[in-house]
């Protein structure tokens, strides 16, 4: 049996915990846009990403504090050290959740029930914070399970109901189904997994897509093999802005862009990754997302190569930002391998750059930008278009396991 283990509004109960004047009160963490919101302040509709002003307007009462990324970092490692002492088999998802392997474990500790009893319970006495625990068969139904019981519950789903338990919720629930999909899958008078389920795959693929369709097909019949990961290194790294409905120039958007762009390379030089796909991710006014992607002859991590490519994609989704306005930017960098394994020389053949900007001068020019900002901070190099620009803040993400050595 699998263990999915989700914190509950992760910011906002850390500042609960640590300022007893917090706590029941509705809490949002960040001012200009929402970057977490207590359960107190979700039940009057503010939700991350929100607008500080529309989530103000929405819970007038609300309290706005700032993030505290440090304490953050500290209690997500005190968590995963209690995952990592309950079973060695424990992967993490992000720095707020992860599901872990206690099948083995029935004849030493008891049923998978009891272990997440006693987990719960640990990170409630020993971290302080409120934490969902999802138990099921597969690591998709533990994740469903686990925010079905949200707010700091416990749900079991056994095998024998797996079923019962999955086909009468929406089919908003299965992984991959966005705002988009799940349009066309209402379009085709499928609301629930249930209808899903009952649905030919072939019916599926000529709606949303062949590889959709299988995929969700196979969700909603239960088919997920994909075992527990134990030091599973990423498949992406992303960062994102989030601004509300502040009007932003597109001289800005793409001042913000560079700034991602150089989070994301600089997270993939840190583990020694490279890739080759790049994907824009944008969200409107309306709530509504897109997405503009790329994908590059042969994979590297040099930030000349990707900065090139997300501002040709930005300038392509010009029009689209223009009409609908544009209140979240977000890249990811995907498709990763370890850097060791593949020639980085990359022939672009996408602009043309000067020498500054070639391959081989880039790689250094970034080595030696990783240098300064390890021994002097973050913000000792910036470029000179970011400065006086707030570009949103540097979420913290889970540690990405090093590259095997040997």
């Amino acid at each position: 049996m699998i263990i999915h283990a989700d914190l509950d509004s992760f910011f906002a109960s850390v500042e609960q915990r640590d300022d007893p004047r917090l706590q029941g009160r509705p809490v949002i963490v960040g001012g200009g846009v929402v970057l977490a919101a207590s359960y107190e302040a979700k039940a009057f509709g503010v939700r991350s990403a929100m607008g500080g002003r529309a989530a103000m307007a929405a819970c007038p009462d609300a309290i706005v504090v700032p993030p505290r990324f440090e304490a953050y970092v500290e209690a997500s490692r005190r968590v995963f050290d209690i995952f990592r002492d309950t079973t060695p088999l424990v992967e993490g998802i992000s720095i707020d959740e992860a599901f872990l392997d206690v099948g083995g474990l029935r004849r030493l500790v008891g049923p998978p029930e009891q272990i997440a009893t006693t987990l719960r319970a640990r990170v409630r006495e020993e971290v302080g914070l409120p934490i969902s625990v999802g138990i099921a068969r597969t690591k998709y139904l533990a994740k469903v399970a686990s925010a079905v019981s949200k707010p700091d519950g416990l749900l079991l789903v056994p095998p024998h109901g797996e079923e019962h338990f999955l086909h009468p919720l929406p089919v908003e629930r299965l992984w991959g189904v966005g705002d988009l999909t799940a349009a066309k899958l209402h379009a085709e008078g499928i609301y629930t997994i249930g209808q899903l389920a009952d649905r030919q795959e072939a019916e599926l693929t000529l709606a949303v897509g062949k590889a959709s369709g299988r995929h969700l097909h196979a969700l909603a019949n239960l088919r997920d093999p994909r075992p527990v990961e134990v030091g599973r290194r990423r498949r992406s790294i992303g960062s994102q802005s989030a601004f509300g409905r502040q009007n932003r120039s597109f001289e800005q958007l793409e001042a913000l862009l560079a700034a991602l762009v150089d989070r994301v390379t600089r997270r993939l030089r840190a583990g020694e990754r490279i890739g080759r796909t790049f994907t824009l991710r944008m969200r409107f006014d309306d709530y509504t997302r897109a997405t503009r992607s790329a994908t590059i002859p042969r994979s590297t991590g040099a930030t000349a190569t990707w900065l090139t490519t997300g501002r040709r994609l930005l300038r392509e989704a010009r029009p689209l930002i223009e009409e609908r306005g544009l209140t979240l930017l977000g890249i990811t960098i995907s498709g990763l391998v370890d850097a060791r394994t593949e020639q980085l020389e990359l022939p672009l053949g996408l602009e043309r750059l000067d020498r500054r900007t070639a391959p081989q001068g880039g790689r250094e020019l970034d080595g030696a930008l990783d240098a300064v900002r390890d021994r002097f901070g973050k913000q000792a190099v910036t470029r000179a278009v970011l400065i006086g620009r707030h570009t949103g803040h540097e979420m913290p993400t889970l540690p990405d396991p090093g590259p095997p050595r040997g």
